[in-house]
């Protein structure tokens, strides 16, 4: 995002937005936690394009995954609809000064695995080579036991194994710190809800999008659930043809876009995945669509 000067107001990792409306404010006000403004979409996105170029992708290079795929789509659709990386925090708007996407990542596919939060910084020249190449280097540090031990990964370690009377008072710290944008840097790198928007990919488990709630911890404002890719026989001019569809679970707090702005951005997500060499170019190639 645009890198401005920092004003009075303004958080470290975000700029203070004074363009905010009456209804919108009445609206932060009428509802002050994010959990209250939740805003649930499911949607079934038409992915046939998308599956028909990732098959001749493949042929070129089998690594790049549905996953990398997805990311470089959202990550194309925030920079083009830049409300989406706002968020609310202490009754004022904030919008990120940078765009980045999160996942929770089971390091083993076991119930016990040990779960490590991964942020993935989404630069503006990006596209699904670049993107793709930094999500697999970031998994594969992890895989080989890199990088676990910092920041809020370390501190949730710490954090959960102290008895109630101590944990407690220290997260109600924590949260106010939270709430007033001082929470300290350790706590802050590498913590899903300090992201643009959280991914969870479960279609790797065959399973559909769902819902999924929000947190008023931190400055993420969305969660995006992927589902699983189904084949579908439909009739187009008397004639049955196959298609591929994807189901898409997506939660955001309402009180940083209306439901119009909403609706757009889904129509944008699926113009790009009508046209997927869109994936290629800069993540912040301006889209329009009609």
């Amino acid at each position: 995002m645009e890198q401005n000067k920092r004003q009075f107001g303004d958080r470290k990792d975000s700029k203070r937005c004074r363009d905010i409306g009456g209804m919108s404010q009445i609206l932060i006000d009428l509802k002050p936690k994010r959990s209250l403004g939740e805003l649930y979409v499911n949607q079934n996105m038409d992915v046939t394009n998308l599956v028909n170029y990732m098959k001749k992708f493949k042929k070129v290079d089998d690594k790049i995954t549905y996953f990398h795929a997805f990311s470089t789509l959202f990550g194309k659709v925030i920079y083009n609809r830049p409300l989406l990386n706002r968020f609310v925090a202490n009754r004022h708007v904030y919008e990120h000064n940078d765009i980045t996407l999160s996942y929770v990542m089971k390091i083993d596919f076991e119930d016990k695995a040990r779960e490590v939060m991964v942020i993935v910084p989404i630069e503006r020249k990006d596209n699904i080579y670049s993107l793709s190449k930094r999500i697999k280097e970031k998994v594969t540090n992890i895989r080989n036991h890199q990088n676990m031990g910092e920041g809020a990964n370390k501190a949730i370690d710490i954090l959960g194994k102290l008895p109630n009377f101590l944990r407690i008072p220290i997260v109600g710290i924590f949260k106010y710190f939270d709430k007033h944008g001082i929470l300290p840097a350790s706590l802050v790198k590498d913590n899903i809800y300090y992201s643009s928007m959280i991914i969870s990919n479960l279609g790797t488990f065959n399973f559909g999008g769902i819902y999924h709630n929000v947190t008023d911890f931190g400055t993420c404002s969305g969660i995006i659930t992927i589902g699983e890719i189904k084949e579908k026989i439909v009739k187009e001019q008397e004639q049955e043809i196959t298609k591929y569809y994807c189901e898409l679970g997506l939660t955001i707090d309402e009180r940083i876009a209306d439901g119009f702005y909403l609706i757009k951005s889904i129509q944008l997500m699926q113009y790009i995945l009508d046209n997927p060499s869109l994936l290629e170019g800069n993540i912040d190639e301006k889209i329009e669509i009609k």
